[in-house]
């Protein structure tokens, strides 16, 4: 028999049992003159036996050759009349294939498995021990490629969880299991399993982002901090009792919107019930966020927000941690505590809850192509030193908030069911506990999605010419909708190994700092013809802030 890589690849031991060589990217080559049934019959006449190598003869020009990929390394069952089988089941061999190969490379082997052999089933959902259609470790597996395949149905998820595992004449028959057995087996596990997950993969990319910044949003350089973004988000869910007695719906006080909403922070994915009161509901979740992640808030950052006003006494809690930069809305009182600083900033006083603050001020225009934008920013820090933090560049680092924010719940709610607005829930779980349950599992699945990103963009070569020549390649330059597609077509195709596959993610790039500006910001995609409409008319030109009468 002659192996064939099809991509680059050695093996230079016999594999363990389950492990697929090369990762799932090797191909035998077996002359069909080879190939023999070993149960005595025909090929072809459907035995649920494998094929057998009869001969090993030098594969020559010109000859009818079969390729067959490897699926599985199993142990070998033989029946009566030489029926060759498969010991075991999809379940002990399917895997979540690159996201399982970046988590394992950042956080080691087996996390899923540890966690499965971790789990307690409830009893009342899964009784007794014996193993059947489904196992705890292939269940986690399905509930995160779930909230990558929005559109599919859960029985779907299993079978392409499964790919060409289903095919494996196996000595125990194996079918995806009904969707009814698939919803108890939800039950069973619980949320606590994925939120375990999700913890992992939050914490290996946290570690990630402080072995090597991604985002390279960098200020100061004495003291140089790195930027992140803090906004919340809404998300519909199915309208049941217990959904809408959880978690309630914005906008009217009588609870009448098509669907409860949750309303969630994905910083560490604290969430709770949307509330008619959005303010109020973030800063709750801002307060669990810090209460429960306080290694997020650390002295090294600076965190942006929003026009969402946070009140003194959590401005307080936040900076003796860490440092902001927070946009004020304009009916937000401000008392000047000095003069007009050199850089055109100045000090005031936040008052509210019975704290003071002081925090400096930068107000600035921005003008796109010529026309102003019809509001002035007022941002406020607490960074007081003008030569290390000058205010200009303050007020350029504020325009990351979108990326951080806004363009990064985008691509995270794309794999989202109707994310758009007014298009339905945007998950599928009738239960508050199975909603956590599908959130954490969307959160472990987005980040290894990313982090898949992210080891493409170390591996790709710098672009040879264009704006970028030479630069290293940053993980934005890296489609978010083209990795989720890349990797769910890998798990289908059983594809264990993400190095050929990053390679080739790699060679598609976005192009990045555009300059891009429309009149009309819209966080969905939209629906209806885009020619014709002045509202949402898109520029090209760069942003230019004016603060104290001077252009920066």
């Amino acid at each position: 028999m002659h192996v064939y890589p099809v991509v680059p690849s050695a093996v230079s031991s016999i594999p363990e049992e389950g492990e697929v060589p090369g990762g799932g990217s090797l191909m035998v080559a077996v002359r069909l003159a080879d190939l023999v049934s070993p149960a005595g019959r025909p090929l072809g006449e459907g035995d649920r036996s494998a094929l057998a190598v009869g001969g090993t003869a030098r594969i020559r020009t010109g000859e009818p050759v079969v390729f067959c990929k490897i699926v599985a390394v199993a142990p070998a069952q033989v029946r009566r009349g030489g029926v060759v089988q498969a010991k075991g089941s999809p379940l002990h061999h399917a895997t979540l294939g690159p996201l399982e190969g970046w988590l394992g490379e950042k956080a080691g082997p087996g996390v899923i498995d540890g966690i499965a052999e971790r789990a307690v089933l409830r009893p009342e959902f899964v009784k007794g021990e014996r193993e059947r259609l489904l196992a705890a470790a292939f269940m986690i597996r399905v509930l995160v490629l779930m909230t990558l395949m929005p559109e599919a149905r859960i029985s779907d998820v299993v079978a392409a969880l499964a790919g060409d595992l289903a095919l494996v004449p196996w000595s125990r028959r194996w079918a995806a299991a009904s969707e009814r057995a698939l919803g108890d087996w939800r039950n069973a596990l619980g949320p606590e399993p994925l939120e375990e997950l999700q913890d992992i993969v939050l914490r290996a990319s946290w570690q990630e982002h402080e072995d090597r910044d991604w985002r390279a949003v960098i200020i100061g350089r004495a003291r140089p901090l790195k930027a992140g973004s803090l906004d919340g988000t809404l998300i519909r869910v199915p309208d049941t009792p217990a959904n809408r007695k959880a978690f309630g719906s914005v906008g009217t006080g009588d609870d009448s919107s098509p669907f409860p909403q949750l309303r969630a922070l994905p910083l560490n994915m604290p969430h709770g019930p949307a509330g008619t009161d959005k303010a109020a509901a973030e800063q709750k979740l801002l307060d669990t966020a810090m209460e429960q992640y306080p290694r997020l808030f650390a002295p090294d950052r600076i965190w942006i927000m929003d026009r969402l006003y946070h009140g003194a006494a959590r401005i307080a809690r936040l900076i003796a941690r860490t440092h902001v930069l927070i946009r004020l809305k304009s009916d937000i009182p401000l008392k000047r505590a000095g003069a007009i600083l050199t850089d055109g900033s100045y000090l005031a006083e936040i008052s509210g809850d019975g704290v003071t603050v002081i925090v400096r001020v930068i107000e600035y225009w921005v003008t796109v192509g010529g026309q102003e934008v019809p509001e002035m920013f007022c941002l406020v820090t607490d960074l007081m030193d003008i030569e290390e933090y000058p205010a200009a560049g303050l007020a350029a680092l504020y325009k990351w908030r979108w990326d951080g924010s806004e363009t990064a719940l985008r691509e995270a709610k794309a794999s989202l069911d109707g994310a758009g607005p007014s298009a339905g829930p945007m998950l599928r779980s009738g239960s508050p506990d199975l909603i956590r349950q599908e959130l954490a599992a969307w959160a472990a699945a987005t980040e290894m999605t990313r982090g898949v990103a992210r080891a493409a963009a170390a591996a790709a070569a710098p672009a040879r010419e264009g704006r970028r020549a030479g630069l290293p390649v940053q993980a934005r330059e890296i489609s978010h909708a083209r990795a989720r597609r890349v990797v769910t077509a890998a798990i289908r195709a059983g594809i264990a190994s993400y190095t050929a596959l990053t390679r080739e993610l790699g060679k598609h790039r976005t192009v990045v700092d555009r300059n891009r500006h429309r009149v009309r910001k819209a966080k969905c995609a939209s629906t209806f013809p885009r020619a014709g409409r002045a509202d949402t008319a898109t520029r090209i030109a760069p942003a230019v802030i004016t603060l104290a009468n001077t252009p920066a």
